[in-house]
């Protein structure tokens, strides 16, 4: 086989160790190695690239937002801001024909201002909503499948992980990313609340109502949630307003989610072990995903796929927009078997390259923010579509009583309501570049 040969090959082999459930990270870094080892005929170059990336990875200033980020999220839930967020929202909606439901995605949507992970948006908004949306007579498709779409928010919201990620990969500014994802993420938080009311009213038995709370305690409920509003203004106003760079207000974020979960008396000598612990294991287990993806990369650039991929989409004279669509189809259909890190630093080195070539009639940064969000929306669709949905997974561990497939299917409005979110800001890219034109 010739060096283009070897690249091809290597997707297959490396989805079937996936397939044979070994770590992602660890199945991208062997891959790497024996097809590095194929082209050159030594390991020389190998163990040199492993010695640097290895620390250029693990040292870099650039991806210390991830654990910052992971970090000011555990903190957010010791602080109770979890709870009170969805208390908030529910005294507003919770008298509204699925209106509990309702409550539960618009607390994902402000904890995930402060979190920027979608697994952990869901797991603790699953442990808060989950209770309550039984009490009030949801079904269980569809208090499963709220709080799995809900949880999407976390990544799509910012600050968001996988945005800081990508815009590692592509080399872009993470300011203009995050304010690029600020309306597309409203739109998904306003897109899931019309899935609930349209599943109510075709399914009335599915869901029951709260009664409805007078409003001198619903100003009460709201004025509780102001330390998620602090610390928003905080990271991403700082962001936006020049006051911080993005490393910076991850670190002031953290320090003041400690500081109110302190004040709360959420944050204690075990609780700070634990939380540092949680956040060290989800930090290694992304920076060897990274790591794996760097080496596997380095081999793909060796054999020369992503280049001659670019060539051949720009020598065949193929139309943009079908272009666009297949690369977006592709995430779908990765997100099926994937989890959204994997797909974004296994496939952004190639695709980017081939979508950055064709013509939108925007300018190159532009179409790299407008890009950005499309691809994160399909890897959001992708935590929630089977078999491997991982938020699916986080919630139905926490619903052991309702089986998988229920969760399968209350999941299904919210993935179609995804979908038509991609094809309106596909066809109109000024809803997801307009605030950034505005603010830049």
């Amino acid at each position: 086989m010739n060096n283009l040969e070897i690249g091809i090959w290597s997707f297959p082999v490396l989805l079937i160790l996936i397939f044979l459930r070994i770590p992602i990270g660890l199945a991208m870094l062997a891959v790497g190695v024996l097809g590095s080892y194929m082209i050159n005929g030594s390991f020389l170059m190998i163990f040199g690239q492993l010695k640097n990336q290895t620390y250029g990875t693990f040292s870099s200033y650039s991806l210390s937002i991830v654990p910052l980020f992971l970090l000011m999220g555990q903190f957010a839930r010791l602080g109770g801001m979890s709870t009170a967020l969805f208390h908030a929202a529910e005294t507003w909606l919770g008298h509204r024909r699925g209106g509990v439901a309702m409550a539960a995605v618009g607390a994902c949507a402000g904890f995930g201002s402060i979190c920027g992970s979608s697994l952990a948006t869901a797991a603790t908004m699953g442990q808060v909503a989950l209770p309550e949306l039984k009490r009030y007579g949801f079904s269980g498709p569809l208090a499963t499948g709220t709080l799995a779409a809900g949880g999407t928010l976390g990544i799509l919201i910012p600050p968001s992980v996988v945005l800081v990620i990508y815009a590692i990969l592509t080399e872009q500014n993470i300011a203009k990313l995050f304010v690029a994802a600020v309306v597309p993420g409203v739109l998904a938080a306003v897109g899931y609340m019309l899935a609930i009311s349209l599943y109510v009213r075709i399914r009335p038995n599915s869901a029951g109502t709260r009664e409805r709370v007078p409003y001198g305690e619903r100003f009460r409920a709201l004025l509780s949630v102001w330390p998620v509003l602090v610390v928003f203004l905080l990271v991403v106003g700082g962001i936006y307003m020049g006051i911080f760079t993005p490393t910076e207000a991850a670190a002031v974020g953290a320090a003041g989610t400690g500081l109110i979960a302190l004040f709360n008396r959420g944050l204690t000598w075990s609780t700070l072990k634990s939380s540092i612990l949680d956040t060290a294991n989800s930090t290694g287990m992304i920076f060897l995903i990274i790591l794996g993806a760097a080496i596997y990369n380095g081999f793909l650039a060796l054999s020369q796929l992503p280049q001659e991929a670019a060539l051949y989409v720009t020598e065949q004279g193929f139309s943009p927009w079908l272009v666009l669509s297949i690369i977006l189809l592709l995430y779908l259909v990765f997100g099926c078997v994937m989890d959204s890190l994997s797909m974004i630093l296994l496939t952004v080195p190639i695709f980017f390259p081939i979508a950055i070539g064709l013509d939108f009639g925007l300018p190159p940064e532009e179409f790299a923010l407008w890009f950005g969000i499309l691809v994160l929306i399909v890897v959001e669709v992708g935590l929630i579509t089977p078999p491997v949905g991982m938020n699916l997974f986080v919630i139905n561990s926490m619903a052991p009583d309702i089986p998988l497939g229920q969760t399968y299917r209350g999941v299904f409005p919210f993935v179609a309501t995804d979908l038509i979110r991609v094809v309106i800001l596909a066809l109109f890219p000024f809803i997801t570049l307009g605030l950034v034109r505005w603010l830049y």
